[in-house]
């Protein structure tokens, strides 16, 4: 009987080794521990944790949550326990685990990056460290880090040298030139994007006349953003060097695979743990039939792989 040839799915995002291309996006997954009865999460490539903040916040008022045909729109409102009681509570269990911890931060001043960069770091509580830059900078008039690239520049500067693990921006899609905004993050220091973020989205009661979600608006994730999350995510594949992980609608093995196919090295299944907890092992499943079925030993051979050239 011949011997079928090991794959290789092991992934380097700035020299933090991930055994597989599989991760779970950051607010769908909880602290990760919430997802044990369920799946073994040590067979991910690595936890990202639901969104930090420097102090603990309760979220926005209710309604948070609601659907849309094929999505989700939600507006919590970075609930979380804050820094320090991650550190202190979450943290141990999570680094006792067989798999890569990607912290996500929150910051309302570039001072709020850096000092939550600095305490994990020194706590040694995440593998790598995801800045969500999707926040409203409350020094400058509310504008989101994420939109302006002079403060998406000095923001990814400030937090490499603060870093002692790699730096991940995490880039919002309600921009005008997304793979510009990924160049910025490279030429600042970043050791990966990842990306997208949800869509900014507006849900109206047309009875009352009145926004469904209590913050009016709130972020569109879920099926329906999938294929334009995976043109951002081939733009900006081939607009950086550094690696690139997607996102943003991946419930299925066949939907990671139009990401990787399209430049990613990364996969996150996000909103789909909310109808299928077991979703990222069973994705990750998938990729390794796919590459099986199609001869392949290394991930590599499926990274990029798009061919948009005519016959």
């Amino acid at each position: 009987m011949e011997m079928q040839a090991k794959i290789d799915l092991s992934v380097n995002i700035g020299g933090c080794t991930l055994k597989n291309p599989v991760i779970t996006a950051s607010g769908t997954f909880g602290y990760g521990r919430e997802f044990v009865d369920f799946m073994d999460i040590e067979r991910l490539g690595a936890i990202a944790v639901k969104g930090l903040t420097m102090q603990p916040r309760p979220g926005n008022k209710p309604p948070r949550l609601v659907e849309t045909p094929s999505g989700l729109i939600n507006a919590i409102g970075l609930e979380n326990v804050g820094i320090k009681k991650f550190i202190e509570v979450k943290a141990p269990y999570l680094k006792q685990l067989d798999t890569k911890i990607i912290a996500n931060i929150s910051g309302f001043s570039p001072e709020e990056y850096a000092g939550m960069t600095e305490l994990l770091c020194e706590a040694e509580a995440a593998d790598l460290i995801e800045a969500n830059l999707s926040c409203p900078n409350i020094k400058h008039g509310g504008i989101a880090f994420g939109s302006d690239p002079k403060m998406m520049a000095d923001i990814t500067a400030e937090l490499k040298r603060r870093s002692a693990v790699p730096v991940i921006v995490k880039l919002s899609p309600n921009v005008t030139d997304i793979a510009m905004m990924a160049r910025v993050a490279e030429e600042n220091g970043a050791d990966a994007v990842s990306l997208v973020n949800t869509f900014l989205a507006l849900a109206i009661d047309v009875e009352q006349r009145r926004p469904v979600l209590g913050n009016v608006t709130g972020g569109l994730s879920g099926p329906a953003i999938r294929p334009i999350a995976v043109r951002m995510t081939w733009q900006v594949a081939q607009a950086v060097s550094i690696p690139v992980m997607g996102m943003g609608g991946i419930a299925t093995a066949r939907d990671a695979l139009e990401f990787l196919i399209a430049g990613a090295c990364c996969v996150a299944p996000g909103t789909a743990c909310f109808v299928n907890p077991a979703a990222p092992v069973e994705v990750l499943e998938g990729i390794e039939d796919y590459m099986r079925r199609h001869n392949m030993t290394r991930l590599d051979e499926l990274i990029g792989s798009l061919s948009v050239e005519s016959d």
